[in-house]
């Protein structure tokens, strides 16, 4: 009996022991719901949405556990009974593939109607001052100062001495010449009504009219022009050719200035030297970047444009094959495919040259008159057409004419009258209804120009009106009856012979007291440029009324020249009965 007593005492000191265990575990129970009430209901709320996804899917929820406590008849031992429930049988999942299909929205076009008015009143607005930004700024003045760095001398000779900046900076500066001096005439009228209301002495003033005057400082200074030559290819390019500069024993001795009459530019296009004194030059025909000149030493020298150089690319040698005196007479005849340079010295030597080869000539020969004495020619020209029978002017006051090839190579004709050594020769080269090529004109000391045909050893007619040396003559390249010539006087003079013979029909007189030394027609007869001894060249315009031939210009120098011929007659025999 005591011992059952004492198993009931411990049995209740264990169950009292189970239940403040339990009740310390609901404690701690409710203790932990009571701080995780302030937090939100986010698993809660998860939780429902995952058994509303899987009871979707049908998938079964979870089986129901409900549990149950009884007590022991005798109360003292507690025993749990879990019974389970499930409400649904369990579904076998599979994959499936489902197929989707993506339908565009419909699109909605809406338009909008507004009506423009004039408002009564403008809309005063408000401007906000918009405050500087200082920090662009700073950045600008940044990049000013890095674009602006002064380069040392060093970097200044490496930047001169560079042969590429070289070539840039003289085509550039060359361009920038060109734009800065342009000056066209806004105002021109190409109507020509500029000329209805001026009467005739206005009119004759404008036969020659002033254009340009080219001239630089460094190199045309005391220096005369020798010579003038158009080019065929760039016709706004003209070459001329100085003589030594005394006072400057340190510069070359010849020049030669390829000058631009497009641009209102002051300075040469191009600028050709070498170590003699220039006394011809002409452009390459066929060559448009080729320039020839002949020398006081007798060599030929050449120079070519697309070199980055001033001296000559070629020059032929001073030797007995080629000129040793000078030479005042270069020309290239001939055809695009078959041309030469022909070359005359003063001591009658005449060499043919290939542009290609200035080494030796490749043909040469002694121009003498009757096999005995030497011809010292001063100039020369090719009949119109011709590459094979000339005209030359010599210093013994005579003109002669010559043939290159055939069995009268040489000296054949001998045409005297004039009383001084010969400046210039040319021959009448217009294409036109007849062919005046037969016909020449020749200037001399003796103050005279003189017409001749070769057909005639007598000339035809003097023309007598100037009083100092006649330099240069030249027949218009468009006008069978017109002429130019310049005199020591530094007058320059237009003979219209269908107009008058006795005395030039327009003339101007250059300012300074100068002399004029050769003068050469534009290719377009609208034109003629005119050098002298103070190194410049002074281009002029000539009047269309004069410069341009009407259709019945060749009729009419038919008859004047057959009046000339007359009246040349009658002085002949004027001359033979004083003579009796």
């Amino acid at each position: 009996m005591a011992d059952r007593k004492a198993e009931l005492e411990r049995k209740k000191a264990r169950l009292e022991q189970m239940r403040r265990e339990r009740q310390e575990k609901v404690r701690q129970k409710t203790g932990a719901t009571e701080g995780e009430e302030g937090k939100p209901k986010v698993q809660k709320d998860l939780r429902a949405e995952t058994d509303d996804l899987l009871r979707d899917l049908g998938i079964p929820e979870p089986s129901s556990v409900q549990t149950t406590v009884s007590k022991t008849p005798t109360g003292g031992e507690q025993v749990v009974h879990t019974v389970s429930t499930s409400s649904r049988a369990k579904v076998k999942l599979s994959l499936c593939k489902v197929n989707e299909t993506s339908i565009a929205p419909r699109e909605q076009v809406s338009y909008s109607k507004e009506t423009q008015t004039i408002n009564a009143e403008p809309i005063d607005k408000d401007v906000k001052m918009v405050e500087p930004k200082t920090a662009e700024e700073e950045k600008k003045e940044e990049v000013g100062k890095f674009l602006f760095r002064e380069l040392s001398e060093e970097e200044k000779q490496l930047i001169i001495n560079d042969p590429e900046f070289n070539v840039f900076f003289t085509k550039t500066t060359r361009i920038v010449e060109r734009a800065l001096a342009e000056n066209y005439d806004i105002l021109v009228d190409y109507s020509g009504g500029d000329g209805e209301n001026k009467d005739d002495d206005v009119l004759a003033g404008e036969r020659l009219k002033l254009n340009r005057t080219f001239y630089d400082d460094r190199w045309s200074r005391h220096r005369t022009v020798t010579s003038l030559d158009w080019s065929i290819q760039h016709p706004e390019l003209i070459v001329a050719s100085y003589n030594v500069n005394e006072d400057s024993p340190h510069d070359p001795d010849g020049i030669a200035l390829i000058w631009n009459t497009k641009f209102k530019k002051t300075t040469p296009e191009y600028i050709f030297h070498c170590q003699s004194a220039l006394m011809s030059t002409c452009f390459a025909k066929f060559h448009p970047n080729l320039v020839v000149g002949g020398t006081y030493s007798g060599q030929i020298v050449l120079w070519d444009n697309r070199v980055n150089k001033r001296t000559p690319i070629q020059r032929t040698p001073l030797s007995a094959a080629a000129h040793t005196h000078p030479v005042y007479c270069v020309n290239v005849v001939g055809t695009q495919n078959a041309h030469n340079l022909i070359s005359v010295s003063t001591d009658g030597k005449m060499c043919s040259w290939s542009l290609d080869m200035l080494s030796q000539p490749q043909d040469s020969m002694e121009l003498q008159h009757k096999q005995s004495k030497a011809v010292a020619v001063t100039s020369f020209c090719f009949l119109s057409g011709d590459v094979n029978n000339f005209v030359v002017g010599a210093e013994d006051c005579t003109v002669y004419t010559a043939c290159r090839h055939g069995s009268k190579a040489g000296i054949n004709d001998s045409f005297d009258g004039h009383q001084g050594p010969i400046t210039a020769v040319d021959c009448n080269s217009v294409q036109g209804q007849i062919d005046f090529s037969p016909y020449f004109l020749t200037s001399s000391f003796d103050w005279t120009i003189k017409l001749w045909s070769i057909k005639d050893q007598k000339f035809i007619h003097s023309f007598e009106d100037n009083s100092d040396y006649v330099y240069g003559v030249e027949w218009s390249p468009i006008h069978p009856a017109l002429f130019a010539s310049v005199d020591g006087n530094g007058r320059l003079d237009l003979w219209h012979l269908n107009n008058e013979t006795e005395v030039p029909t327009a003339s101007t007189v250059i300012d300074g007291n100068v002399a004029l030394n050769t003068c050469r027609w534009h290719q377009s007869g609208h034109m003629i440029s005119v050098g002298d001894d103070m190194g410049k060249i002074h281009t002029y315009d000539v009047g269309e009324h004069l410069a341009n031939p009407k259709p019945q210009e060749w009729s009419k120098f038919v008859h004047t020249l057959t009046e000339l011929k007359q009246h040349a007659v009658e002085r002949e025999d004027d001359s033979n009965l004083a003579l009796r």
